[in-house]
């Protein structure tokens, strides 16, 4: 039986699984160019199906999540969702009318489903489908958090683990408590959107002049470039209490919106930011907390977009209670594709637990791809590279960026060694050249650092366990600062890769690294100019090497070099 999911809201996409296994997962953002596209999946889908040789008359099953009325509606008039999506984006001129705008979308936040919800956005889901070739299918209405909780309880590898799902809102709720035991995944506890943190971080976002739903990782970044104090001086304090295995906030999401934006009016960013990153750390630890206590239970997988914030995760890692967690590394609503599948499947056939040993799950291009996305391309040289691991190394070394294409794409907001540029982690130097010639990011934004499993113990303080995607906030220790200077954050903390088996290609190149300079370790970001996705297709490195001016890129086996940027050093 082939299920498909998908998701066409918030950074949509789709995902195919079968006979207890991922086959393929993506969003489509790659495809279309437009960074959390909004759109119907279609490009997403397609690409699942050709990559599996699946036909979509192949599909037995068709999930998706949330039916809600906002969401429903957004289906029956899908202008209303592209609309928001430039306003979010800020893709216009400010509108005159824009904090209408906002309270109209916070006043609806309470709204869940309403009884016709399902079946209008059945019919409207199962309408494009069929436009696409697909017939005989079931359609599964999921809801939003149990596709969140799904993602996080059957990609854990635990077998008794509480599940917590945390984000801005989906189907009337902002969060759930579940307990996966023995194969059974059961809800326990839920939070009404109208008490969402995720809101509330959102809605800072905005009055700081950021982008809701893209630039809460800039919050948090900022946040520690305030004047510290006290939790009993945050002026935010009261603003959601914890009850148990509960969340209360004290306002309703206009109120708060509104006595947000007149605080806001009276300090500087930085301290904004850092009192509603404290407020967070403070209630989602204290929460995480009383659930480990409420059910006797320390092993604890989360998922939903306040996961993101790895400042907090770092926070609930270091509780005394949790003996071991897993985050699901494309935690927000882009994950929930996958999520809506496999909650279906554990519907159907009870499955309730998948390999996940990496995020790879998008597609791969092969040397024949490869050359032909070289073939009459101006401005370049490229020759084949029996040795890149050695001489990528040996640039990194030298201070250069390299750009670095290989393997199957990930799933997630993460690039975790195939999608890359990379970087030598002690030069402070290259990292002004990667902000100034391809990022071009805020000053304050640090970037992350991949290095091979078994120098983490050497160079961040309290690692246990293997931590692939990304997804959590570490302490460097005093020794490794110099070693690591281009990817610490002022708090001296990073946001680590441990690169294992999982990506032997990856830690081949890590392993040269070491050889070198005797140090295990790379500056990684993501592949992508600011403000798009990151990069999918073989064309879309070479033209954002040639965009950028940068020089190197290591696209499969070939070498790639950048004739006009042979004088700037990059």
């Amino acid at each position: 039986m082939y299920i498909l999911g998908l998701w066409d809201g918030h950074d949509s996409g789709a995902a195919l699984i079968a006979d207890g296994k991922i086959l393929f997962a993506s969003n489509e953002e790659r495809y279309t160019g437009r960074k959390l596209e909004v759109r119907f999946p279609r490009n997403a889908i397609k690409a699942a199906l050709d990559y599996s040789g699946v036909s979509p008359s192949e599909v037995g099953i068709v999930a998706f999540p949330t039916t809600e009325f906002t969401k429903t509606m957004s289906r029956v008039f899908p202008f209303q969702k592209e609309a928001y999506y430039q306003f979010r984006r800020r893709k216009m001129l400010k509108p005159r009318l824009d904090w209408l705008m906002h309270y109209t979308k916070y006043s609806m936040t309470r709204i869940g489903v309403t009884p016709m919800c399902c079946p209008i956005s059945r019919h409207i889901v199962s309408s494009e489908l069929r436009s696409m070739g697909f017939a005989n299918f079931q359609t599964y209405c999921i809801d939003h958090h149990s596709a969140h909780a799904a993602t996080a309880a059957f990609t854990s590898g635990m077998k008794k683990a509480l599940v917590i799902t945390l984000d801005g809102l989906g189907d009337g709720l902002s969060g759930s408590v579940s307990i996966l035991d023995n194969g059974t995944l059961e809800r326990v506890r839920s939070i009404p959107a109208r008490d969402s943190l995720g809101v509330f971080y959102e809605q800072v976002t905005n009055i700081i002049g950021m982008r809701e739903l893209e630039d809460e990782g800039k919050v948090m970044a900022m946040a520690d470039y305030s004047f510290p104090f006290g939790f009993g001086k945050n002026k935010f304090r009261d603003f959601f209490k914890v009850e148990g295995v509960s969340i209360k906030a004290k306002y309703g999401p206009v109120a708060q919106y509104d006595l947000l934006s007149r605080m806001a009016w009276s300090m500087p960013r930085e301290q904004f930011a850092y009192m509603a990153q404290q407020l967070v750390e403070e209630i989602v630890t204290k929460f995480v907390s009383n659930a480990v206590d409420e059910y006797g239970i320390g092993a604890v997988a989360f998922a939903g977009g306040l996961m993101s914030n790895i400042k907090a995760n770092m926070r609930i890692r270091e509780l005394d209670g949790v003996k071991s967690w897993y985050i699901f590394p494309h935690m927000g609503d882009g994950g929930i594709a996958l999520g809506a599948a496999l909650h279906a499947n554990y519907i159907y056939s009870g499955t309730s637990s998948y390999e996940f040993a990496n995020a790879y799950l998008g597609r791969s291009y092969g040397e024949d791809d490869i050359k032909s996305a070289l073939k009459g391309e101006k401005g370049i040289t490229f020759e084949h590279d029996t040795s890149k691991h050695s001489h990528a190394a040996e640039l990194i070394g030298d201070d250069n960026y390299v750009m670095w294409f290989q393997g199957r794409m990930e799933y997630g907001p993460r690039a975790l060694g195939n999608r890359s540029i990379l970087a030598n982690a002690a030069s402070d130097s290259v990292k002004e050249k990667l902000n100034l010639y391809v990022k071009q990011r805020e000053w304050y934004q640090p970037f992350a650092p991949s290095m091979l499993c078994e120098e983490a113990a050497r160079l961040l303080k309290d690692v246990k366990g293997h931590d692939r995607f990304m997804t959590m906030g570490y302490r460097i220790k005093d020794s490794a600062k110099e070693v690591m200077k281009s990817v610490i954050h002022v708090d001296n903390t990073a946001r680590a890769q441990m690169v294992g088996d999982e990506n032997e290609n990856y830690q081949k190149l890590l392993s040269e690294v070491k050889r070198r300079s005797g140090h295990g370790v790379v500056l990684n970001t993501s592949f992508n100019l600011h403000g798009l996705p990151i990069v999918m297709s073989p064309k879309d490195a070479i033209r954002t090497l040639k965009d950028t001016g940068s020089r190197y890129l290591f696209l499969g086996d070939y070498f790639v070099e950048n004739s006009a940027a042979k004088g700037a050093h990059r």
